[in-house]
């Protein structure tokens, strides 16, 4: 195996370049007039959180079940109650333990997302498996939900060389596993345009960081409920101000239990609170930058 310091100029150029952001997408307007966008996720691991991992613990299992059984039902309430839209992010193998759920999560005015077959780490798959599950996946979503997944999120936020071609390749709109802005930009391939949209994610803006207890890696909850909800609000403080996009990724495993969910509450009641804010989903906020960007190219050439 060649180490780091010997890759030559040509290799570690073909590395950086195989996937990078392009134009940012940032629009000069939001919809209605909004000042900013509240775009809410949430990746529904469940029992694929340990069976992805290569885990057969019952124990665990069932940590995941309480997202299906307890978490999602609080956090469909909440979003209910406020009506706000959200972007669900599911790998098919939850979809096909209940293929109710999804389609609750649908019928409730939600987003449903391709997050893998069964939480898989994408960077350890030869192309040609993960090509096979995430096509797998897409079509199990789709059959379920009775359309199309338009966005992809990959389970630990961890993408192979091949994953945005794959992304491509199938028709997807738009990604949301990469970190190279705050704002939404378009995904180079290659040094060449993809046309995929990608809706930032970043770990700071994760409930599990936070919040997740782990034994390998070993991990515990670190940040007390109060803490995590000051710093959510610092960074939707912030996207206010700025006019930008405010991008939160959650679990139902993980913020679902009675002592967290307020959070989402709290935050979705600050951003009422505040005014001008465009609640959507992720799949609605890469439609609208892209929208926006191509009216934008029309009048620079008109």
């Amino acid at each position: 195996m060649t180490e780091p310091w010997e890759l030559s100029e040509e290799a570690w150029r073909a590395i950086i370049g195989r996937v990078r952001a392009g134009r940012s997408l940032a629009p000069a307007r939001w919809p209605d007039g909004s000042r900013c966008a509240f775009a809410v996720s949430f990746d529904c691991d469940h029992e694929a959180f340990e069976l992805g991992g290569g885990g057969r613990a019952v124990g665990r299992l069932a940590w995941g079940e309480f997202g299906r059984r307890v978490g999602v039902p609080r956090i469909l309430d909440v979003l209910g109650r406020h009506e706000v839209p959200a972007s669900f992010f599911m790998p098919a193998v939850c979809a096909l333990i209940d293929p109710g759920e999804p389609r609750r999560i649908r019928d409730a005015g939600h987003e449903i997302g391709m997050h893998g077959w069964i939480h898989e780490n994408n960077s350890q798959l030869e192309a040609r498996t993960e090509r096979e599950l995430m096509l797998r996946a897409r079509d199990v979503l789709e059959r379920i939900c009775g359309a199309a997944p338009t966005g992809f999120r990959s389970a630990n936020w961890d993408l192979s060389p091949a994953t945005i071609a794959i992304v491509k390749e199938i028709g997807l709109a738009y990604d949301s596993s990469l970190m190279a802005d705050e704002e939404p930009y378009e995904l180079l391939l290659d040094g060449a345009p993809s046309g995929i949209v990608e809706i930032p994610v970043e770990w700071l803006r994760d409930d599990a960081v936070y919040l997740l207890f782990n034994r390998n890696p070993a991990t515990r909850p670190w940040t007390p409920p109060d803490e995590v909800f000051r710093i959510f609000c610092r960074e939707l403080d912030a996207a206010w101000e700025s006019g930008a996009l405010f991008q939160l990724v959650m679990h139902p495993f993980v913020i679902g239990y009675r002592s967290r969910i307020w959070i989402l509450e709290a935050l979705i009641e600050r951003a009422r609170d505040k005014g001008g804010v465009w609640f959507a989903t992720h799949g609605e906020v890469a439609a609208w930058v892209r929208h926006e960007a191509d009216r934008a190219d029309r009048e620079a050439r008109a």
